[in-house]
């Protein structure tokens, strides 16, 4: 049974055959409206969505070839029937070519005409469906480029949301590579800022003496190279945001100075005695502990607190495992057409090897591991032999089981050998290691000093 939800538009200069085609039509379960010429077909177009145009080729006014080309312009999702007089045929075959569903000759044939109006419904409402379910996917599982349906990945969806329209500062935290800077264009490109700049700065990327100058800008003959007023990202940002990446670099002297910028809500430029009203909104990101920082005595208390009035955490992608399928469809189709190779896929084997991985460079080391293996794939599909040997050797501690067993190791050894090779993979990060063994670093911890009194103990 042939969906009939779809609405079809007639549109045909004779009144008779305008009639005819509307009564037929609505016996067979459409709901069908009919109008006379391409003008009034354009403005009931506007008015409601419709699945199918029926359209005469030849008529009074619009001809249905100009009409066929305002349709598939200004609305793609709707299917055009072409209806042509037997001896022209090929004019039918043309208007196809312009994007045509089908067509179908006069005089026409009642069962010849359900044939195709179902068909072409069914096709309408078909990509209908699937342009739903796309927009959903998007709705769903990303924000402003940022891809993700896990737990955490919704949370920091939810807390973007809930900020971006705020004035107040926010501080993003987590691990290189987890996608920092696009939450901070989250926020703002999702803002009342949004048309305004959205200016980032790296505090580790500049040399201390330069950094003020960067940020606040400097006036003619403040320093020996300042050959010129300059205008610094404070200024550059005005209306915007002021992304200040890795703020833990930012040297303490300089701390006082953009403690006052946001207290003050101006700046005062390098060499110069006057003061500059901003309007900035202020969203800091690190991959270190600030608290741990603040205890240190290398980052101002007061401004840490200025700071942090809202944290967004990034997780890393070893907590978020579920999101690794979504990523690599996506860095493959995007490495794909970068590199123009038809890759269109990847094997199982291979993309077990992905999530088993623990992924200590997080989405950004994903991305550069998938745009790897497509420059150096030769088929169609990404392999396992396309994978860098270091996510191989995730499963590879597999031989740590395999050589226990040929040496008849007890099971406590076993345990030993492969908490030591875990830390050693994380570079000797207990919290990564301890994610990685799937137990809390207080049990790594008691495991490690169990391990150190055996070697003391043996030794």
């Amino acid at each position: 049974m042939a969906d009939k939800s779809g609405a079809i538009l007639v549109v045909d200069d004779e009144p008779e055959m305008r009639a005819l085609l509307r009564d037929e039509l609505s016996e067979l379960g459409y709901r069908v409206v009919a109008v006379a010429n391409g003008r009034e077909a354009l403005k009931k177009l506007g008015e409601e969505e419709y699945a199918v145009v029926l359209t005469d080729l030849r008529m009074q006014g619009m001809q249905g070839l100009e009409l066929l080309n305002e349709v598939k312009q200004g609305y793609p999702g709707t299917n055009v029937i072409i209806m042509t007089a037997f001896g022209s045929v090929e004019s039918a075959i043309e208007a196809m070519k312009h994007g045509a569903y089908d067509y179908v000759t006069k005089p026409i044939k009642n069962e010849e005409m359900a044939l195709v109006v179902e068909k072409a419904v069914r096709d309408a409402l078909l990509r209908r469906e699937v342009q739903q379910l796309r927009r959903a996917v998007r709705e769903d599982y990303s924000f402003h480029q940022i891809l993700g349906k896990s737990k955490p990945m919704r949370e920091v969806f939810d807390l973007i949301r809930r900020v971006a329209d705020s004035q107040t500062n926010v501080l993003i935290t987590g691990e290189s590579g987890t996608g920092k800077e696009l939450a901070a264009k989250a926020i703002h490109f999702n803002s009342d800022r949004r048309s305004g700049p959205f200016v980032p700065v790296n505090c580790a990327a500049i040399p201390e003496m330069l950094l003020e100058s960067e940020l606040f800008g400097h006036m003619k003959g403040a320093f020996t190279d300042a050959k010129g007023d300059k205008r610094g990202l404070f200024e550059e940002a005005h209306g915007g945001t002021l992304f200040l990446d890795e703020i833990s670099e930012l040297p303490v002297m300089l701390q006082a100075k953009l403690l006052r910028a946001i207290q003050e809500k101006e700046i005062r430029r390098v060499g110069s005695t006057k003061s500059i009203a901003v309007d900035v909104r202020i969203i800091a990101a690190t991959n270190l502990s600030l608290t741990d920082e603040v205890k240190a005595k290398r980052f101002r208390e007061d401004l840490y607190y200025r700071l942090n009035v809202i944290e967004i955490r990034m997780p890393p992608l070893r907590e978020r495992r579920e999101d690794i399928l979504l990523l690599v469809d996506a860095f493959l189709k995007k490495c794909a057409e970068a590199g123009r190779k038809a890759v269109k896929g990847i094997a199982e084997s291979a993309l077990a090897l992905l999530v088993d991985y623990p992924w200590p460079g997080n989405v950004r080391e994903l991305e550069n591991v998938i745009e790897r293996a497509v420059t150096l794939t030769r088929g169609e599909k990404v392999t396992s032999e396309d994978l860098p040997p270091a996510i191989h050797g995730s499963r590879g501690d597999r031989k740590v089981i395999d050589d226990a067993a040929d040496r008849t190791l007890p099971l406590d050894e076993v345990e030993k050998e492969y908490i030591l090779r875990i830390l050693d993979k994380t570079g000797g990060n207990k919290y990564q290691a301890a994610q990685i063994l799937g137990i809390d670093r207080k049990t790594l911890y008691r495991k490690l000093g169990e391990i150190d009194g055996k070697i003391h103990h043996e030794g």
